[in-house]
């Protein structure tokens, strides 16, 4: 995007949004997050821009996977390769796909050899809840977490008694999917079950030929389908002496076919096992110990004709994590937090990585403030990688009413990322001379309520150095010099009438500013604008909305000679309530069938429907 249409969209939006949305509102509840400092808050008192989604939404807009439920979430780009099932990456603020630090259940998860999180692989029917902190947070987290975090929460016991759930559905290609849970809340145990499947015949994931495209030699006009089971458990209990312990666990396990030369079938798991203990041994000092397994494997086959089904390779990846918190509440004003966090990534695989594990020690020191009416947050903290040596980031910070329903923001963080395995070791498209990336952040915000809904607007600016991309030229990754990412997000949302409107604009501007022949260029499958909007309303026993998704055009690789359209999809949804336990939902998904692609060749989904029967107390 150009520079000077920054101001011109942003002040189009406002005009349209503004009014629309003038009228009367009624506001949601506030959100409780713990991702955004590693503490309990309300999504209102964070200093850090925030989105929360929670199981009420996946249901209403119902969501089948999580690339649906992010693509138009304010500064999120979502770039998949072929359908469900299929590779797919999440980038936040323009940063790459491994900037952004991944949880579920407090337990850091994501591939040790890629440096991504398999979230096609991650069934949404075992999400409770999901916070998204957009900006860096290195000082907290460490290594990863240069464009924000993601913190996924599986499925838990409500404290209202036995209860199970139910549901299922089919649709377009073939898809059929299931689920099922038990779940149990009481004054000190809660515990819950559940169980998931998806199966779909797919459709062709890619629609390149000899000459370019997917990885082929040849066209593969096959549909590509995808199968999956899954499964979760959680739960936890209170001691009469104050002491909280909660486990959780999940796993998910199938198969993708997809088009490719050298290998067209992946067998999948992905398996997170994690714990937590609370206690507070005095009123003002409270003690998280938290640690937890994540597991990724991949067993790669080529299944041709001629051959049948032969064996490629394998990557197995475990990420071992221990983190130790203190939180010291010094005064109702002041809260200190000391912790650290231990990593280890240990890699298996039949290709020949030279090095296999590596381990990571880090220590923080976080205080939140409130003084005459300022509230800040300061963070420092020491990464020891066993490959890179030491790091250090910091991040701080503002945040002070204006009014009594007007906030204004200020943040600063400093961030790191060690390459991945892939990146360094992998034969014939790695590059072991890479340097760790390092990144400066800046972000200006306001937010409010007012009597028509509320809102918050957002400018930003990263600054990274070695930024690692991915050069489709020479199949390798690569240090660019610099790169500047700057970008706005604006976020509206009210009631009129009955309806529920909420919607959001993203506008991205990220630059390649090294000194090569790509300097100016735009850094490779980020769509330069995105418009998001969704309105909803139930009549007495029927619901129904709509969701309006435009993202603008975005370049497949660093020297921009490969362009991918804008396009604009449209989905509608319905839903009629039998009673209070019984429902049926409808959908009808990019109605209008625009042909659209986030990644060169990779065909995306046109017109399709889906039905689901859902059994819930």
């Amino acid at each position: 995007m150009q520079k000077y249409r920054f101001p011109a969209l942003i002040a189009l939006w406002l005009g349209i949004t503004t009014s629309i949305f003038a009228a009367n509102a009624d506001h949601q509840e506030k959100p409780v997050i713990v991702t955004a400092t590693r503490t309990a808050q309300t999504a209102d008192a964070a200093l850090a821009s925030v989105t929360v989604i929670t199981r009420k939404d996946i249901e209403r807009q119902q969501a089948r996977s999580i690339q649906d439920l992010f693509r138009g979430v304010p500064g999120v780009n979502v770039v998949n390769q072929g359908g469900a099932g299929k590779a797919t990456f999440v980038q936040m603020r323009g940063t790459e796909s491994d900037h952004v630090l991944v949880m579920i259940d407090n337990i850091k998860v994501g591939s040790a050899t890629s440096g991504t999180t398999a979230f096609e692989n991650i069934p949404i029917e075992q999400i409770d809840r999901i916070e998204i902190v957009r900006g860096p947070r290195s000082s907290l987290y460490g290594s990863e977490a240069i464009g924000g975090v993601i913190h996924i929460f599986t499925r838990k016991g409500d404290g209202t008694g036995l209860k199970q759930n139910f549901g299922f559905g089919g649709g377009s290609f073939g898809t059929l999917e299931g689920s099922t849970g038990l779940s149990y809340g009481g004054k000190q145990g809660w515990f819950n079950m559940t169980a998931s499947g998806i199966g779909t015949q797919g459709f062709n994931a890619c629609n390149g030929s000899s000459s370019a495209g997917c990885f082929i030699n040849e066209p593969q006009p096959d549909r590509d389908g995808y199968r999956n089971v899954a499964g979760s458990a959680r739960a936890g209990y209170r001691f009469q002496n104050g002491l909280e312990i909660d486990g959780s666990f999940m796993q998910s396990a199938g198969n993708s076919q997809f088009d490719g030369s050298f290998a067209n079938k992946a067998v999948l798991m992905q398996q997170v096992l994690g714990g937590t203990a609370r206690y507070s041994p005095l009123d003002f000092w409270r003690i998280n110990l938290i640690g937890g397994r994540s597991r990724e494997d991949s067993d790669n086959f080529l299944n041709t004709a001629a051959l049948g089904t032969t064996f490629q390779n394998r990557f197995n990846t475990i990420r071992d994590t221990i983190s130790v918190l203190n939180d010291f509440t010094v005064n109702p004003n002041h809260l200190l937090t000391i912790g650290m966090d231990y990593q280890k990534d240990h890699v298996k695989s039949t290709e020949a990585f030279t090095v296999h594990s590596r381990n990571n020690w880090g220590v923080f020191a976080q205080h939140q403030a409130t003084i005459a009416k300022h509230d800040f947050q300061l963070s420092l903290r020491h990464d020891d990688n066993q490959q890179f040596g030491s790091r250090v980031t910091g991040g701080a910070g503002w945040g002070y009413p204006l009014t009594e329903n007007t906030r204004l923001l200020f943040n600063f963080g400093s961030a790191f990322k060690a390459p991945t395995f892939n990146e360094l070791y992998y034969p014939f498209s790695s590059n072991p001379n890479l340097r760790p990336e390092d990144s400066r952040s800046y972000e200006f915000g306001i937010r409010g309520k007012t009597d028509w809904g509320n809102w918050s607007l957002n400018l930003f600016e990263t600054h990274i150095k070695h930024l690692i991309a991915f050069d489709a030229e020479t199949f390798a990754p690569v240090n660019i010099d610099k790169a500047r990412i700057r970008g706005f997000e604006g976020i509206f949302s009210t009631q009129i009438k009955g309806w529920q409107f909420n919607t959001n604009l993203t506008l991205l501007n990220p630059e390649d500013r090294s000194s090569g022949l790509n300097r100016g260029n735009i850094l490779p499958r980020r769509a330069e604008q995105s418009f998001r909007v969704d309105a909803d309303r139930q009549f007495g026993q029927y619901a129904m909305g709509a969701m309006l998704l435009v993202e603008g055009q975005r370049y497949d690789n660093l020297a921009n000679t490969r362009k991918l359209d804008s396009y604009v999809k449209f989905d509608l949804r319905a839903e009629y309530i039998f009673n209070r336990h019984w429902r049926l939902q409808g959908r009808i998904e990019n109605l209008f069938n625009e042909r659209y692609e986030t990644a060169a060749f990779y065909n995306q989904p046109g017109r399709n429907f889906f039905a689901m029967v859902r059994y819930q107390p």
